[in-house]
C-alpha cells in the first residue's frame, strides 16, 4: 500500500516534526507548510489524503484556509484535523460542536494516542459528510448550463472592464493627490 499524504500546516517546525515522528513512515508521507498561503497552494497541488491545520498561522490564518476549503467541492471532502494551543481562538470563529462541521479539533500539545484518534475520527467524519450538488439551481439541461456559462463569462468581462477603469481613475487621483501634497509642501517652506 502506498503511503498516504498528510499535509501538516503549522508555523512551528517542532509541531511539524512531532507529527512526522508520531506517524509510521511506512503508512504516511508527511508534507509540510509553514504558513497558510503555502498550505493552501500545497492542498491544491498535492490533494493530500488528510490535512492537519494550525488555526493561528502567518500570511493567511488557519481560519481563512478553512473557509477556502469550504468553498471547494473537491477540497471540502479531505479529512481535516484543526489544531491550536488555544481552543477559545477557534470557538470564537467556528462554533461548536466541530463534528457538525465535519472536522476534528485537537489541542496542542498532544500525545501520539490523541493524534491517531483524531485522524481516525476525521476520516469517519469526512466519509459521513453529505455530497453537495454543484449543478446550478434551475439548470436541468446542458443547454441551460451553457447559457449560464455564457452569461457568467459576459458578466465577468464587464466587471473586469469596470475594475480596469476604476484602477485607472484611482491612479489618476493618486497622482493628483501627490501633486497637491507637493504643492502644499512648497508653500509651507
Amino acid at each position: 500500500m502506498a503511503a498516504r499524504k498528510i499535509l501538516v500546516i503549522d508555523d512551528s517546525r517542532v509541531i511539524r516534526n512531532m507529527v512526522r515522528d508520531m506517524l509510521p513512515p511506512a503508512n504516511f508521507e508527511v508534507l509540510e507548510a509553514a504558513d497558510g498561503i503555502k498550505g493552501l497552494e500545497m492542498i491544491q497541488e498535492e490533494k493530500p489524503w488528510m490535512i492537519m491545520l494550525d488555526f493561528l498561522l502567518p500570511k493567511m490564518s488557519g481560519f481563512e484556509v478553512y473557509e477556502a476549503l469550504q468553498q471547494s467541492q473537491e477540497l471540502i471532502r479531505i479529512p481535516l484535523v484543526l489544531m491550536s494551543g488555544r481552543k477559545e481562538e477557534v470557538t470564537s470563529k467556528i462554533g461548536e460542536p466541530f463534528e457538525d462541521k465535519y472536522f476534528v479539533f485537537i489541542e496542542k500539545p498532544f500525545e501520539q494516542k490523541e493524534l491517531i484518534t483524531a485522524i481516525k475520527r476525521a476520516m469517519f467524519l469526512a466519509e459521513k459528510r453529505p455530497k453537495r450538488s454543484i449543478m446550478p439551481i434551475g439548470s436541468t439541461t446542458d443547454i441551460g448550463s451553457e447559457r449560464t456559462d455564457e452569461s457568467l463569462v459576459k458578466r465577468i468581462e464587464e466587471l473586469e472592464a469596470k475594475q480596469k477603469l476604476l484602477e485607472q481613475q484611482m491612479a489618476s487621483q493618486q497622482k493628483q493627490f501627490q501633486q497637491l501634497v507637493d504643492f502644499i509642501k512648497k508653500k509651507i517652506k
